[in-house]
């Protein structure tokens, strides 16, 4: 029987998988698929450049040894590599290299952190990577300790934890944690990467925003850098970068960070990410970035509850080593419901106020400081308070709303609901969808516009919005 490519490497993949790991396999040798067999040429086709690098850097000797059983001393290998599209016009196509054949990847060395101060040369540029260190960027305020868990917050704090004693190790790759300004993301982001300093200190974590790591992108790309600059990323152990949002529009740093995120979640390092929108909602970037922000786990921190606000701030009276009443405290809870950030301030208003004038803090008081930001502040409009205004509005029973059923009425009244959880709150699509009967986002998408449409052209319906719309508005 005549020796076939497939039939060659079926028996190359038989031998290495007995001498690897199954996840090693299921990683790296599952997606490769054999092309051509010519005399003692077999070539293999891999999904993309960094399949090729990974395997030629890491898995070569193994390959070779099994050709060899299969095809003699003599065999070869040639990799087809499946290259991205660049413009949607483009035909995909490939490119042949042989193995071995590949300049070899220089080892980055360094001898200056990342953040350096202006006047060096190339701070990307490191001698020395077994003595590599790297200022992380971590605020050591704050951590797990006083991060407080509650119903707002358990999923991404729970996946968090985990992440920090197996960074790269655990589904959760990449960790895309989105919310509202203030509620806690980017404090969660940072205690992660103290954890993993804590438990693993031989672990390279490092923090960056978004907009930090585009202003470096555009100085190495300036000075020639631009290599050293993605080398050096793709080092991280454990990369954390804040507001990943902000890469929308920069359609370079989409390509650059496009394979750095391709180099660490390949070779097992830890990604994560925060934005103030889910993966889906992030407008102007690229689809096959957005499909990776999508691999691992991607979780909503929510404004917290009255339970988590009380607790935050008898942890932060603690902290401060100030008393206060529960009375007050409880105020302070049910007044500013809008995030951490202003719950934590009204209190240091609070303290001020008691301080500079020398009073006690009374709820007297405290009703007096925070009067006007709970006058001017907009009222706590909710998803489930839209939801109930919608269905008295309608005479129609919550639990119809957010069933399945199709009628023409029951639709609308869900579609008007969604529309104005949009416009109200600042809960992502996905959110939203998944408060009004388990949509998900495309659904209420398709939601909005349709209210939208039929705001313009359907007098009756024209009416019914303009009437909700009062009825909210009256409550800002």
């Amino acid at each position: 029987m005549s020796k076939t490519s497939i039939s060659v490497w079926d028996s190359c993949l038989q031998y290495i998988r007995d001498n690897i790991s199954e996840k090693s396999y299921l990683t790296w040798f599952e997606p490769v698929k054999a092309v051509k067999l010519q005399e003692n040429v077999l070539t293999i086709q891999v999904p993309s450049k960094f399949y090729y690098e990974y395997l030629e850097e890491n898995y070569i000797k193994i390959i070779k040894s099994a050709l060899t059983k299969n095809l003699g001393k003599d065999a070869k290998l040639v990799y087809s590599i499946m290259m991205e599209k660049k413009q949607m016009t483009e035909e995909p196509y490939t490119v042949n290299i042989p193995s071995s054949q590949k300049a070899k990847i220089q080892v980055q060395e360094v001898d200056a952190p990342l953040f350096v101060e202006r006047g060096v040369k190339n701070p990307f540029i490191i001698p020395g990577l077994q003595k590599l260190k790297i200022d992380s960027q971590l605020n050591t305020n704050y951590t797990f300790d006083n991060f407080i868990e509650g119903e707002s917050n358990r999923l991404a704090r729970s996946a968090g934890k985990q992440i920090a004693k197996r960074p790269g190790g655990t589904s959760f790759n990449p960790f895309f944690i989105y919310s509202g300004v203030g509620l806690g993301k980017t404090h969660l982001a940072h205690a992660i990467g103290l954890e993993v300093k804590r438990l693993q200190s031989g672990k390279t974590v490092l923090y960056v925003s978004m907009e930090k790591f585009c202003q470096q992108f555009q100085e190495a790309t300036k000075s020639n850098n631009r290599n050293d600059f993605i080398h050096f990323y793709q080092m991280i152990d454990v990369l954390i970068v804040d507001d990943i949002h902000f890469i929308s529009g920069k359609k370079g740093t989409q390509e650059v960070f496009f394979h750095i995120f391709n180099h660490l979640h390949q070779s097992g390092k830890q990604i994560i990410l925060t934005s103030d929108k889910s993966p889906v909602d992030i407008q102007d970037v690229e689809q096959r970035l957005i499909s990776r922000f999508k691999w691992g786990l991607s979780t909503e921190i929510q404004v917290p509850d009255y339970t988590t606000r009380l607790a935050i701030l008898k942890q932060k009276m603690e902290f401060d080593g100030i008393e206060l009443s529960e009375e007050v405290l409880e105020y302070i809870a049910q007044n500013i419901k809008t995030n951490i950030r202003e719950l934590e301030g009204s209190l240091n208003s609070i303290i001020a106020q008691a301080t500079f004038n020398k009073k006690e803090i009374t709820l007297e008081l405290v009703q007096k400081t925070l009067d006007s930001l709970i006058t001017n502040s907009k009222k706590d409009i909710t998803i489930d308070f839209i939801q109930k205004l919608v269905c008295d509005y309608f005479k129609v029973p919550i639990d119809l709303l957010q069933s399945k059923t199709r009628k023409r009425d029951i639709v609308q009244a869900r579609q008007i609901a969604m529309y104005f959880a949009k416009k109200y709150t600042n809960a992502s699509l996905t959110s939203i969808g998944n408060q009004i009967g388990k949509r998900d986002h495309a659904t209420v998408l398709h939601a909005c516009k349709t209210v939208d449409n039929l705001f313009e052209t359907d007098r009756m319906f024209k009416t019914y919005v303009d009437d909700l719309n009062k009825k909210l508005a009256s409550n800002i």
